[in-house]
């Protein structure tokens, strides 16, 4: 935070854009940063940026682009600005490991409700938080559901804030199987633009929590029909 409030990188290439966004976050309350291109954001972002909103479509370093480096180091939620709807830029902002997407043109109330939520749920604790009993164990996973932290042997494992929606909801519900249409309708609220979206994320999960695609350990597969946990 900067000056006791959320701090929000807003990124676009586009004057108007950014002075809208600065315009509706300051008025509620949050810090903000601005920057004109993807260069400028990976040299802005920093463990004070508690939000990302980078436009995709930016020259010489587009907003996916700037949002893979960004994740190297920082695993503050990551909105991605788009024009497109189809299900390929979403594909890719979840492969990099954002946490939502914002269609232009957007509609103002639901841009700072997004907001809002991510601030709301996020965690990002870089080490374990103290014991609570609002804890699951999944095999040798500890899920936190008051810090929405995940640790594994003894050591946090850092997911984005849709990564552990989507772990919390077949964790909570174990041996109910979850079509890919489930799970987005579940996270989203909104119907499902397609099957490869969840897919990603399911794959990025398993890659982090050590689980062998192959022989699931913890995120099993119903072949034809969904996922699931014991």
């Amino acid at each position: 935070m900067k000056e006791g409030k959320f701090c929000i990188l807003a990124c676009d290439d586009e004057k108007e854009i950014r002075d809208i966004l600065s315009l509706l976050l300051t008025g509620e309350g949050y810090y903000v940063i601005t920057a004109e291109n993807g260069i400028e954001a990976c040299r802005q972002a920093s463990e004070e940026v508690d939000l990302y909103i980078l436009d995709v479509n930016m020259p010489e370093m587009t907003g996916f682009m700037a949002g893979a480096e960004i994740r190297k180091k920082y695993d503050a939620p990551m909105f991605f600005l788009t024009a497109y709807s189809g299900e390929s830029d979403k594909v890719m902002g979840f492969s990099i490991g954002a946490d939502d997407y914002i269609v232009k043109p957007f509609s103002n109330m639901e841009l700072l409700m997004r907001v809002k939520a991510a601030l709301r749920r996020s965690s990002k604790t870089s080490k374990a938080a103290e014991p609570t009993k609002n804890q699951l164990t999944l095999g040798d996973v500890i899920i936190d559901f008051d810090s929405q932290s995940v640790e594994k042997n003894g050591e946090v494992i850092s997911l984005t804030y849709t990564e552990f929606k989507i772990l919390e909801l077949l964790a909570t519900h174990p041996k109910k199987i979850y079509s890919l249409d489930n799970i987005y309708q579940s996270i989203w609220n909104e119907e499902a633009v397609g099957d490869e979206t969840i897919m990603v994320h399911i794959k990025n999960l398993r890659k982090k929590l050590g689980d062998n695609s192959r022989n699931p350990k913890y995120i099993k597969t119903a072949w034809g029909r969904g996922y699931y946990v014991e």
